[in-house]
């Protein structure tokens, strides 16, 4: 997937630096059109005139020094690909907050390409909780993170921070080209959050979800070149391109779908629906001196199930199954009752898994009965791997 692709090859200033001169030459081996670019501390490492004679074109280290009025928009917005190796603690901390410093965090900021960032530093650096949640972010923003590993590292230590080799770095720039657009051409439809059904005009009944999930799949689904609606009740915020349809309860997340479901090639309903809301909500706050007041529930519409009675053929469905107790046994039962192609299990009561966390441990349960253990990782991954079962689903 590398052949005829424009790669920018991001530089910065860690002793790994050496390593990303066998990077370049693989790249280019490999069919890409290479372009440098170096931090200025890179260039205590290594010199711009090795990445020059290796690459595609000549090796840039500033916004000011370019044939271009522009470098940094001009190399965003032809890259297929951003890959950086080494990613520096200050590379990884400017991108993540859009500190536009140098060239290489202008360019990044500047494209809309995949981004791979491989982070290299020592092993206290690595594990400092900012580094880790500078890198959190990037990945809940779409970045794919080639983890480092542990190795010997400079001053003679040894351990964690070792920038991945460079074989395994070129193999993930071919894995993220290849997914980058495999999507597209299909409509995928995703819900996402928890719905919240009044009591009164303060309060609500609602559930735990925080829609990272739903929206972890939704800007996956975008970034691989996908026509997404996101119907969520969650206030985060979105991918470009992503339409967004923002609901507070079952019934306006019922509606909500029902406008957009014929036409979805893919429907993931990864939204924490209530079952149950009040059968008649307070026009006035409750008020504790009243009483306790009595509540009289009624069951939600089982939007999941009406979108499974009416599936059209060529038409992919994906629920999910938050359970606390015999996980596969009510995924089954549920991609039965409900005529899923798919289904997406996950024990909430686990360490670190489902609402409110970053990460997630999933069971892929298909309607022929196999299944797929989907570790624990961050969302963006889970989300990855979902798409991955839709894709493998539709061939």
């Amino acid at each position: 997937m590398l052949q005829g692709r424009r790669v920018v090859l991001g530089v910065s200033g860690g002793i790994a630096a050496y390593k990303a001169i066998e990077i370049c030459r693989r790249l280019v081996d490999a069919g890409a059109f290479v372009s440098p670019v170096l931090t200025p501390d890179s260039l205590h490492f290594v010199t711009q005139q090795t990445f020059s004679a290796l690459a595609s074109e000549p090796a840039r280290t500033t916004l000011w020094d370019s044939p271009e009025p522009s470098p940094h928009t001009h190399l965003g917005q032809h890259a297929d690909l951003v890959v950086v190796a080494p990613a520096t603690a200050r590379v990884l901390a400017a991108y993540a907050h859009g500190l536009s410093d140098d060239l290489l965090v202008a360019t990044l900021l500047a494209t809309r390409a995949p981004v791979v960032v491989c982070p290299a530093m020592h092993t206290e650096m690595w594990e400092q909780p900012a580094v880790q949640a500078n890198v959190a972010l990037l990945r809940e923003r779409g970045v794919h993170v080639v983890d480092p590993v542990a190795g010997a590292l400079a001053g003679g230590d040894v351990g964690m921070g070792r920038l991945a080799e460079p074989a395994d770095v070129v193999a993930a720039c071919d894995r993220v080209l290849g997914a980058s657009h495999d999507l597209a051409g299909l409509r995928v439809l995703v819900t996402a959050g928890g719905t919240r059904e009044p009591i009164d005009p303060v309060r609500f009944i609602g559930n735990r979800s925080s829609g990272k999930q739903g929206h972890a799949i939704a800007d996956e689904a975008a970034a691989r070149g996908a026509q997404v609606v996101l119907v969520t009740s969650a206030g985060r915020p979105t991918a470009p391109g992503i339409e967004v349809v923002r609901v507070e309860t079952a019934a306006q997340m019922e509606a909500a779908v029902a406008a957009h479901d014929a036409h979805a090639d893919v429907i993931v309903m990864a939204a924490a629906v209530a079952d149950f809301r009040p059968k008649a909500a307070a026009d006035d706050k409750l008020k504790k001196g009243d009483g306790v007041p009595e509540l009289v529930l009624e069951p939600t519409p089982d939007i999941l199930a009406g979108l499974g009675a009416r599936k059209r053929p060529g038409q992919t469905l994906v629920g999910f199954a938050a359970e606390t107790s015999d996980l596969l046994a009510h995924a089954a039962d549920k991609v039965r009752r409900k005529h899923l192609d798919l289904v997406v299990a996950n024990d909430v009561s686990a360490p670190g898994v489902g609402f409110e966390h970053d990460t997630n441990a999933v069971v892929l349960l298909r309607a022929d009965g196999s299944r797929e253990d989907v570790p624990l990782a961050d969302k963006r991954a889970v989300a990855r791997a979902v798409l991955d079962a839709v894709l493998d689903l539709r061939k």
